[in-house]
């Protein structure tokens, strides 16, 4: 099984653990960070979205432009854009840098976020029409001939695309959402099913839920995992190293705390609004420290927002647990740090060329242990 390493091209240069000193968008950071993961071997890097951060595609853009084999995963929210027009913006990109594009489709959760960008609908509503709009999108880059499409949030007639993705096989689509609502949705559309870094019992618990209703409709997604290695010489050093970023975080919160814009909608006060988060702080309700190094600190810190747990320790250590996961069927990992750009390339240098000898060795064992059976 091939593995897939996603590093994370930010639009400034800033973290949990300290501020940005620039504006929204610092165009020479986003260069640097992108040509660093491009010399280092990750596979793709992810390009956020928020309802109040620059527009994503345009920042893949500039990606793209200033990088050689660098694929992008370009984080898009449903019902803001047409259908139609998002799918030709991407497979317009996709043509530019010659297929190296993949849409992660993001409904969210977060219903005062949601607001920030006028769209009023429930959860579920939301859900509904992200499968539209992607059975909408797929249309267009596949469909030779104009199409009609009726649904209730989107409605076309002799829709066509004339320009298509850059492969035959199309742009790869990464879905995320661990919802009763978003399940059957990211079980039709999802190429790469996106996780959070969750426990050995959670991550087995969420394949399965996935695989069984991907099964369904004769379906099977791989699946992303996304951690925040912390990675030292020794593995005390990795754990101190780790409660050094939990108190520059407390200090930072503190520090700006009722003056910093919310990035994600939402007051250090309130319940997180979503099931990822929820599920992320009942594995840190159970401690700092759980598995072999999965550390859950800053999730519980923060309130889990977002992918916010890490694997602890050496780079041997964490490469082992993540072959954990790997074991279970992640083919696909999405790692960034607490420091954007040292951490990039401390993982492009000591972490995933141990990993993918991981992998080489294990699928070579596999492969003989089948050819014995």
């Amino acid at each position: 099984m091939t593995v897939e390493f996603i590093g994370y091209a930010g639009h400034n240069n800033s973290s949990e653990t300290f501020a940005r000193k620039t504006g929204a968008i610092d165009p020479a950071f986003v260069e640097t960070v992108a040509k660093a993961h491009d010399y280092y071997g990750f596979d793709r890097v992810l390009v956020a979205f928020f309802s109040s951060s620059p527009d994503s595609l345009v920042v893949a853009q500039h990606v793209a432009s200033v990088t050689r084999s660098l694929g992008l995963m370009v984080a898009h929210r449903p019902g803001f854009t047409a259908p139609t027009l998002a799918a030709r913006q991407f497979a317009t990109l996709d043509q530019f840098c010659k297929g190296r594009v993949a849409v992660h489709f993001i409904t969210g959760g977060n219903d005062t976020e949601l607001a920030q960008d006028g769209d009023y609908l429930t959860k579920d509503e939301r859900y509904a029409r992200t499968n539209e709009y992607i059975e909408v999108v797929r249309q267009e880059w596949t469909s030779p001939t104009p199409f009609d499409y009726t649904g209730k949030y989107y409605r076309v007639t002799r829709a066509f695309g004339d320009v298509k993705p850059w492969r035959d096989t199309g742009i790869p689509i990464y879905f995320g959402g661990v919802s009763d609502a978003a399940l059957p949705v990211g079980a039709k559309h999802a190429d790469v099913y996106a996780l959070w870094g969750e426990t050995h019992e959670q991550t087995r618990e969420m394949l399965a839920r996935v695989r069984t209703a991907a099964a369904a409709l004769g379906r099977a997604p791989r699946f992303s995992l996304s951690f925040r290695p912390v990675l030292s010489d020794t593995e005390e050093q990795a754990w101190a190293k780790a409660d050094a970023i939990l108190e520059r975080a407390k200090t930072l919160r503190q520090a700006t705390a009722g003056r910093s814009p919310l990035r994600h909608g939402m007051a250090d006060n309130q319940g997180p609004p979503n099931e990822g988060s929820r599920r992320l702080l009942a594995a840190a309700a159970k401690g700092p420290r759980l598995d072999k190094c999965l550390w859950t600190g800053m999730a519980a810190l923060t309130g889990a927002p977002g992918n916010t747990t890490g694997l602890v320790g050496t780079p041997d250590q964490v490469a082992d647990a993540m072959m954990d996961y790997y074991d279970m069927g992640i083919s696909t990992f999405l790692i960034r740090g607490f420091d954007p750009l040292a951490d990039a390339v401390q993982y492009g240098s000591e972490l995933l060329p141990r990993v993918r000898e991981l992998v080489k060795a294990r699928d070579a064992e596999n492969a003989k242990r089948q050819a014995v059976a």
